[in-house]
């Protein structure tokens, strides 16, 4: 009686664990939403940039006087940081085609996250060749949506031949 038991026992507690490993094998762990709206902002900022449309791009970012965008030089301020776009990338060939990879999103508190990733440029010779890099984001949460509040972006060091 008690092999049977113990045998039973084993059995239901078999089916169980192969029941939660089946359920959960082809499921990934849902994302929160403020991390899901959060990358929604930045995959719509790369469908911007890809269209060669700056002005939509630079939504991505809080139109405010204190944001702050560290990259070769420091730009404080959404009309500095579209003017330091405009500069750099000043036709369709300079700004090529964006991909973002290593999306990590940390969020901070309800208001605001920090967002970590990778950055590549595909784009010819002539407008300057790939680029990529690495950058770190403070995003905030506002009426209109996520947006970028300090973006410090570090370029990868070109090859030397």
């Amino acid at each position: 009686m008690r092999l049977h038991l113990r045998i039973s026992l084993a059995v239901i507690a078999a089916a169980l664990l192969l029941t939660s490993f089946s359920s959960a094998a082809g499921q990934n762990p849902p994302r929160s939403a403020q991390s899901a709206a959060i990358l929604a902002t930045l995959n719509q900022q790369a469908d911007d940039w890809n269209r060669g449309d700056l002005a939509a791009f630079a939504k991505g970012y809080k139109n405010s006087p204190d944001i702050l965008f560290i990259g070769q030089t420091i730009r404080r301020g959404y009309d500095q940081m579209l003017a330091g776009y405009h500069t750099s990338y000043p036709n369709r060939e300079a700004m090529g085609k964006l991909t973002f990879s290593n999306l990590e999103v940390q969020p901070l508190d309800e208001r605001f996250a920090t967002v970590t990733g990778r950055f590549y440029l595909e784009r010819t010779q002539a407008g300057g060749g790939d680029a990529s890099g690495h950058f770190l984001l403070v995003v905030e949460r506002t009426d209109a949506g996520w947006k970028i509040v300090r973006d410090d972006t570090t370029a990868d060091a070109k090859p030397t031949r």
